[in-house]
């Protein structure tokens, strides 16, 4: 059974599709088909203007009918399309959805920051990890950040922050915004012991595959630290050609490990795990859960 996820993202869209069929156990296995991503950037608009352009809405329109062509060619049945933190803030989101569901067919949900915290944990990050132990999973986006705090293998807490890297590029996060993420994330880990950070992004995927870490194993703290320093050493055109980075990616990257090393110090975390997921791999969770619920 082939199922699709459109996320529609601050910073990108993204189309993810996934095969789902029963492993040795009878468990579902999702086997990921294609991912593709589009750099639309709606938070550019967004977050000075309050509203998306007609040049973004019109890049949006065509992604979608670009999609939707690749839902035909891999017979795709059943399909789930959200929206996150640029499309919540944007004053003519309604009509641009509205515009998209007219030419594609495609109807795309504007999800709260919660629902997102949901979708993320729908990905079952936890269950192949230590169940005696605390975690927090950290998923950084453009327009927000999604903090989702799991004891014992049990769902203890998820919030969602309006700290994202393009809202940070654009110097819209106060100071009280930051403060408000560390008393939260202080109060939330109070008294759970050490803590475990689990890392979903692209921009945490990046520095993982810089790293040259075997898959499995985590990234320290020092390690962000590092990184965060001297990618900040290096304008964004330097970060493009000593990295090899899509521009989209190195002027982001910095902002994006600002929030993880951040959060990571604020929870006492040492080390973050990057199991390579995100909220598409959690729309796709959850999908199957409606369809099989039928």
């Amino acid at each position: 059974m082939k199922l699709a996820a459109i996320d529609i993202g601050s910073n990108a869209a993204r189309l993810l599709i996934s095969e789902a069929s029963p492993n040795s156990q009878g468990r579902m296995d999702f086997t990921k088909v294609n991912l593709v991503r589009v750099p639309l950037r709606l938070g550019i608009d967004v977050f000075s203007t309050g509203t998306i352009s007609p040049k973004r809405a019109e890049h949006l329109v065509s992604t979608i009918k670009a999609y939707k062509l690749l839902l035909e060619v891999y017979e795709v049945k059943y399909l789930k399309a959200c929206a996150t933190s640029a499309m919540r803030d944007a004053a003519n989101s309604t009509a641009i959805l509205e515009d998209v569901r007219r030419e594609t067919g495609i109807d795309i949900k504007i999800i709260s920051g919660q629902e997102e915290a949901s979708f993320l944990y729908e990905s079952h990050i936890a269950e192949s990890l230590d169940k005696s132990r605390a975690y927090m999973y950290i998923d950084v986006g453009g327009g927000s950040t999604e903090v989702t705090i799991f004891n014992r293998n049990t769902l203890v807490h998820k919030t969602s922050f309006n700290i994202g890297t393009i809202r940070l590029l654009q110097q819209q996060v106060p100071e009280a915004h930051w403060q408000n993420m560390k008393d939260i994330i202080k109060q939330q880990l109070k008294g759970l012991g050490p803590v475990t950070a689990i890392g979903s992004g692209g921009n945490i995927n990046k520095v993982f595959s810089l790293s040259k870490r075997k898959e499995g194993k985590p990234l320290t703290l020092d390690v962000l630290k590092d990184y965060y320093k001297e990618f900040s050493s290096f304008s964004v055109e330097e970060r493009i050609h000593l990295y090899n980075l899509r521009e989209d990616r190195a002027d982001v990257i910095v902002p994006a490990l600002q929030i993880y090393v951040n959060i990571m110090r604020w929870a006492n975390a040492e080390e973050i795990f990057v199991p390579k997921i995100g909220l598409a791999d959690g729309l796709i969770q959850s999908l199957y859960g409606e369809i099989t619920s039928i």
